[in-house]
């Protein structure tokens, strides 16, 4: 952990472990592998130290696109009741990534702290590493496919430097209450995209299920359950 003071600013930093497309697995606490990684390490952690994040300070938690993938399932998070498919655990702890942006964001605006969510866009990291090789070649191939036939522009992986910029945009450069209970991509505050619309693997835009308050107050209920204490 790193503290830096920047003018007025304090920007507090953190690497928290992610991980994608893993095998099922548990976590030491019992909780599949995606879902106690991606998102309830974040939630006990950030809520631990959130009396720390004085008025000013934002929370910016890293989603993805994935969470286009799936809505969250509170009633078998942890695949007890249906086989396990790696994307859709994957698309599962993505999208709890941005209700818990949205429903911290509820819970501490009133004391001048805001929350929000980043998809910081296609870009080569250990991220991928559960993946083969081939699977991340006929990844790339669908995705020219997907949007050639949509009419988008050619993927192209962005750099590290430019993954990162989303989160220095909504993190330092954007108003607070622009950012605030949203989910930013490509500097940008992201569309929300109708549920039946049919989407290439990049396109733009958010689910309306990741933004929904009362999911999100659903969510924050049951990983404090699954976590066994209150949150901030």
């Amino acid at each position: 952990m790193r503290v830096d003071h920047f003018g007025t600013f304090l920007a507090l930093r953190f690497s928290i472990p992610g991980v994608m497309a893993t095998p099922f697995g548990k976590t030491a606490d019992g909780v599949e592998t995606q879902l106690g990684t991606n998102h309830l390490g974040h939630f006990v952690f950030v809520n631990r130290i959130a009396k720390l994040i004085k008025k000013g300070g934002r929370l910016v938690i890293v989603s993805s696109s994935g969470h286009r993938f799936s809505n969250v399932e509170l009633n078998d998070p942890n695949f007890d009741a249906t086989p396990y498919e790696p994307s859709i655990a994957y698309g599962r702890s993505k999208t709890a990534n941005i209700l818990f942006a949205v429903e911290f964001d509820r819970r501490h605006r009133g004391r001048g702290v805001r929350a929000t969510a980043v998809h910081p866009g296609g870009i080569i990291t250990e991220l991928s590493r559960h993946m083969p090789a081939a699977a991340i070649e006929d990844w790339v191939r669908q995705v020219q496919e997907q949007g050639a036939a949509a009419g988008e522009p050619p993927f192209e992986f962005k750099s590290i430097p430019q993954g990162a910029a989303t989160s220095v945009w909504a993190g330092v450069v954007a108003s607070a209450d622009e950012v605030g209970g949203k989910y930013c991509e490509d500097c940008h505050i992201a569309e929300v995209i109708p549920a039946d619309s049919q989407l290439s693997a990049v396109s733009r835009g958010v689910r309306g299920y990741a933004l929904d308050p009362e999911n999100a107050k659903a969510l924050w209920k049951k990983s404090e359950e699954m976590v066994g204490e209150p949150a901030a």
